[in-house]
């Protein structure tokens, strides 16, 4: 684990919160435009890091959230930031879209 103080999920358990229709949460994809330009997980939103300070008011820390890169550490970073900042249901995708990819899981173009 990078951060010892965040939360994290793996390929395979975000993979079973995507097929829970019940479960409520948003993937958020921290990668610059041209990374995500080349796909994503299906349903991640994109937020590039660069933007975040300025989108933070966007975020409900009431609910829970996945921030993705593409191999954890940024999103790291911002789940770092988010839990000093009293957001408790902030999760980092360990080994982001590279973990995500070699565990056979599909991408999707990011709206």
């Amino acid at each position: 684990m990078l951060f010892s103080n965040i939360k994290e999920i793996d390929s395979k358990e975000l993979a079973n919160w995507i097929a829970d229709e019940s479960r409520q949460f948003r993937i958020i994809d921290v990668r610059e435009p041209m990374e995500i330009a080349q796909g994503s997980i299906p349903g991640a939103e994109a937020m590039p890091l660069s933007s975040l300070g300025n989108r933070i008011s966007e975020l409900d820390n009431q609910q829970q959230v996945v921030f993705i890169c593409r191999s954890g550490a940024r999103s790291g970073q911002v789940c770092a930031y988010l839990a000093q900042n009293g957001y408790d249901n902030v999760y980092n995708l360990r080994g982001g879209v590279m973990g995500w990819a070699q565990n056979g899981f599909e991408f999707a173009k990011v709206s």
